[in-house]
């Protein structure tokens, strides 16, 4: 274990094994830091916070800050970030809200890049990358292998779906399917994420089943009601599109068309 004499940490605080602490950083009551996590110089960590093994959190990143809402008044309310994730400089993420659920949660191998800004309720999966500049409002939810373009804004209860991919710039105020390639302020689609889901392994029969899915929802005309039986249809021979009906179904605000 590697300490900085400058470092101030609350008694409470527990470490584990080869958690390494920068100059002048501050790691609060109620904080839990896990094995091999480096954590730079001039960093804030207020707790609950739980933060897993093997994460690298620069320089002034501030994790676990109360939310930013006024609704707010100092309730329970946790940070959970899972395993090797890349936090990089001015990152800055809060805890949850009781009328959220009490907790904001970073899943695992995850890059939040400089000047990232996680809101209060978010639900991170894992594999995740969010480019310099990305915040997302309270209550979003991001899906694994989802990669948010520089400076992404997302509305808050907003739900991005897993290898989605959100260009530069985007503006998100609905859901965003997985799979789908969104850019613009307001943001439209822009086809499939080919590319994404070739190099993440994805065969020839399901990208072809997801071409035809995302035409049947993007380019057929029908509105949702008349191309949903034949997304069904699709859905019996490719469990991907099972996965694609399931979150159009289950979306609350919409989604992006």
């Amino acid at each position: 274990m590697s300490i900085h004499p400058t470092a101030v940490i609350d008694d409470a605080v527990k470490l584990g094994e080869n958690v390494e602490i920068g100059p002048y950083s501050i790691i609060g009551r109620g904080v839990e830091i896990g094995a091999g996590t480096v954590i730079g110089p001039h960093v804030v960590i207020n707790g609950p916070t739980k933060i897993g093994s093997d994460n690298h959190i620069f320089q002034f990143a501030s994790i676990g800050e109360v939310p930013q809402d006024k609704k707010f008044h100092g309730e329970n309310s946790l940070l959970e970030i899972g395993d090797r994730n890349h936090i990089r400089e001015f990152v800055t993420i809060n805890r949850g809200t009781e009328d959220g659920g009490g907790i904001t949660k970073i899943g695992s191998d995850n890059w939040l890049m400089a000047y990232i800004h996680v809101a209060h309720d978010c639900i991170v999966g894992n594999n995740v990358i969010f480019s310099n500049g990305t915040s997302l409002a309270g209550h979003v939810t991001v899906d694994d292998h989802a990669i948010l373009g520089g400076f992404t804004l997302v509305h808050q209860f907003c739900h991005i779906g897993s290898y989605a991919f959100c260009g530069m710039g985007s503006a998100v105020s609905k859901d965003v399917p997985p799979y789908v390639i969104v850019n613009g302020n307001p943001s439209h689609p822009h086809g499939l994420n080919q590319e994404g889901l070739k190099r993440r392994g994805f065969s020839k029969e399901s990208l072809k089943c997801l071409r035809d899915a995302y035409k049947l929802v993007y380019r057929s005309g029908l509105i949702m009601e008349e191309a949903m039986p034949k997304l069904e249809q699709l859905a019996t021979s490719c469990q991907e599109v099972v996965y694609f009906i399931d979150f159009i179904k289950g979306s609350t605000r919409g989604i992006i068309r």
